[in-house]
């Protein structure tokens, strides 16, 4: 082993992803690895996986084999593959990739440690069921721009959606208590975090499963004193009846941002009740009604599955009709993907062909981006405070950022064309124009004016060209 050693990481899929690839980063890191980023420099490369649907499942497998041939043309002495696909299919991928020398899943990340200590004798440390949930006291390496945190609140799911296949590999429900959020919270904002996006699979049933029963209601208010914290963002809501209390501090707390992510999957109750949502389309349209009503300013994200089986024309064009009643701000179209041990999977009579899928997928995503672009639009002229993220990916003269109703990495951008900030930074701007799904804007000094250093004569405005897709 060389004194200098060095590790590669490939994270894959989903923001939960993301955080387990951080701890075991926070790993290498405590056991004297200097993360690289060309893979070819690295001599221990270790790929997260996702094992979630057929595309991700495919961009895994790729991308195992991609990193394997590093082994003989690279300095890679050691290929480790983690995460949900490992979870998934340990025996299958132990006899298709000889290439690799130890396998993880999803509850395994600390593992990774004897891995780099060369102490783990055995090839195969997927532990089955999955149980491990996170610690404040993991190691963790943060990955993400702009002072932003994710934080996962929960592990595993007791839903039983029909196109679901994550609760027989994440496992069951398995909730933080509160005080080990709060302190992976507090850890985090003395780095410089001042945003918190929470997730889990089902962020909405937090606490179901603690001495209790703390709610998310209960978390967010406690996440929302911890100092330094700006932003309390909330991801991944199940539509189901909504507390009092949660409301309350998404309309009227000014850290707990009026931002609902709540994925839906369909509108039409025959789907729904084919997707075992346990809920018809009255509900959504009653839970979408009273966020709107009860909270000023929302803005709602959420997704959808087309082509599921038996998803009629019919059934289309009742979601159709839903996206442009509710006025969406963003939206995500997913294609089903057929999936082993699921129940949608048994549905092969009812398939839904993959040209009509596609067409649907297209449709549905040309009827949104008028209406994202159009509620963009009206912020034109208005303040909004933003997130500064630091020089932009488009120009070098450009600052980025994102105002409270862009979540990190889904939602798209506001591009700072004048002005002088930090990252890390939450400073009020003017709105200057709008596409369909970014915005441009001024940024302004606490008294309302543009920002500029002491003596600097107003410049004219510098053009943005925001693309469209």
């Amino acid at each position: 082993m060389t004194d200098d050693r060095t590790i590669h990481f490939v994270s894959l899929g989903c923001a939960k992803n993301r955080v387990d690839t951080e701890i075991m980063l926070g790993v290498s890191g405590v056991e004297g690895f200097r993360h690289v980023d060309d893979p070819s420099d690295a001599e221990v490369i270790v790929i997260n996986t996702c094992g979630f649907i057929g595309p991700a499942k495919e961009e895994s497998v790729d991308t195992i084999l991609e990193m394997a041939e590093l082994k003989e043309a690279g300095r890679c002495e050691r290929l480790v593959v983690a995460g949900c696909l490992s979870q998934r299919y340990p025996d299958e991928l132990a006899t298709e990739m000889p290439e690799v020398d130890h396998f993880l899943g999803s509850s395994d990340m600390l593992k990774l440690g004897a891995v780099l200590r060369r102490e783990a004798k055995e090839r195969m440390l997927v532990g089955n069921p999955a149980e491990y949930t996170m610690r404040a006291t993991d190691p963790r390496q943060l990955t993400q721009r702009g002072h932003s945190a994710y934080v996962k609140i929960a592990e595993g799911c007791n839903r039983s959606c029909s196109f679901c296949a994550i609760p027989s590999f994440r496992g069951k429900q398995r909730s933080r208590p509160i005080a080990d959020v709060v302190a992976e919270a507090e850890r985090l904002a003395a780095q410089g975090v001042v945003e918190v996006n929470l997730i889990s699979q089902d962020t909405i049933a937090y606490g179901r499963d603690l001495e209790g029963r703390p709610t998310l209601a209960d978390l967010a208010a406690a996440l929302a004193e911890v100092e330094g914290l700006r932003w309390v963002r909330l991801h991944y809501l199940y539509p189901e009846k909504l507390t009092d209390p949660l409301i309350e501090l998404l309309a009227q707390h000014p850290k707990v941002l009026s931002y609902v992510d709540m994925p839906l999957q369909h509108a039409a109750s025959p789907m729904l009740k084919r997707m075992r949502r346990g809920h018809g389309g009255k509900r959504l349209r009653d839970v979408v009604t009273r966020l709107r009503t009860a909270i000023p300013d929302l803005v709602f994200r959420t997704s959808f599955i087309v082509g599921h089986p038996g998803e009629t024309e019919a059934d289309f064009a009742e979601l159709e009709d839903f996206v442009r009643w509710a006025e969406f701000d963003h939206v995500g179209v997913f294609l089903y993907s057929l999936e082993e041990g699921t129940r949608s999977g048994e549905m092969g009579d009812e398939a839904v062909d993959e040209k009509v899928a596609e067409a649907r997928h297209r449709k549905l995503m040309r009827l949104q981006r008028p209406i994202s672009r159009e509620r963009l639009k009206a912020r034109i002229g208005t303040e909004l405070d933003v997130l500064v993220d630091g020089i932009s990916d488009e120009s070098e003269f450009l600052l980025e950022g994102r105002w409270w109703g862009q979540a990190p990495e889904v939602d798209g951008k506001v591009y700072l064309a004048n002005g002088a900030a930090q990252p890390g930074e939450v400073r009020r701007a003017l709105v200057t124009d709008a596409a369909d799904y970014d915005l441009v804007a001024d940024l302004l000094t606490p008294e309302g004016e543009w920002d500029a250093p002491p003596g600097a004569k107003k410049p004219r405005r510098r053009k943005v060209k925001l693309r469209t897709v």
